[in-house]
């Protein structure tokens, strides 16, 4: 798990204004510190968390892909946009305790064939519980991948106070 940035200001308010207000040009700076982090880390693919499509159509733009995006890029790694789906249309995970985050992502990733045999980065803008990271990863493996790592711009919550 690499998280190189904590969820404090200034990067609370950067990852906020990109998701939530379309400021897609703070992902790609995001990224690009996320980046510096992850050189040299043994992965074959970079995947983006999903969004469900609705989600997708609401907001205009997955914001873990925004990050991912530099990511890839500079590691000269395919993005594997399509490696994996939301294919349920969770509440969102903000200001639910950890076990109702659990619940609340049971079963709700597939991952393609894409994945097999790769190494694969999981990238998202903050790594709170762990528990979306877990279900993908859960989803990844099932569907072949050799190993998972997760990257996120920032820790918060319970894994900022494990720090």
């Amino acid at each position: 798990m690499i998280a190189p940035l904590a969820w404090r200001f200034p990067v609370d308010a950067l990852v906020t204004r990109c998701k939530y207000h379309g400021a897609l040009h703070l992902g790609a700076l995001l990224g690009r510190l996320l980046l510096d982090a992850c050189v040299g880390r043994a992965v074959d693919a970079v995947l983006p968390v999903p969004l469900h499509p609705a989600r997708l159509v609401e907001r205009g733009f997955n914001q873990a892909a925004e990050v991912a995006r530099p990511v890839a890029r500079g590691l000269r790694l395919p993005l594997l946009g399509r490696g994996a789906r939301r294919v349920h249309a969770t509440r969102p995970q903000a200001g639910l305790p950890e076990q109702q985050r659990r619940r609340n992502l049971a079963g709700a990733f597939v991952a393609g064939p894409a994945v097999a045999g790769r190494r694969i980065a999981v990238v998202d803008d903050v790594f709170t519980t762990g528990a979306t990271s877990r279900a993908l990863a859960a989803a990844l493996l099932a569907a072949g991948a050799a190993a998972v790592e997760v990257w996120a711009v920032a820790r918060g919550g319970t894994a900022q106070a494990g720090r």
